[in-house]
């Protein structure tokens, strides 16, 4: 189950990296959103960088990328805004976050063009 690694393994405070991000995005811990579990991160805020907004990803969503992950061997940006639609959305930040915590564990890479690759 990944998402027991995500909670073991990515600590609050971690960078998530993302491509071509401008600023930080970092992991602020566990929340709800959906009405479920989810992991919040913040992401810059250019107008008032003292106050980062905050967004999350939920448990499910985790699950089922994974899932995909290592079903097709791939994570597309395609897959995520046909599959995980209401975490689309929120904000094409979301797929790169889910990617990034997916490289943070060595599990995936970014290969470029809305893909993340499986690795393990």
């Amino acid at each position: 189950m990944i998402l027991e690694r995500v909670k073991s393994e990515i600590s609050s405070g971690a960078t998530i990296p993302k491509p071509n991000a401008k600023g930080e995005f970092l992991v602020k811990g566990w929340g709800r959103r959906r009405g479920q579990s989810a992991l919040i991160y913040t992401i810059p805020n250019h107008k008032k960088p003292s106050r980062p907004y905050q967004k999350g990803i939920c448990a499910s969503e985790f699950e089922a990328a994974y899932r995909e992950l290592k079903s097709s061997g791939e994570f597309s940006r395609q897959w995520f805004n046909s599959n995980l639609s209401a975490c689309a959305k929120e904000g094409g930040c979301n797929f790169t976050t889910i990617g990034g915590v997916f490289e943070l564990l060595g599990e995936a890479r970014y290969a470029g063009n809305g893909v993340y690759r499986f690795v393990r």
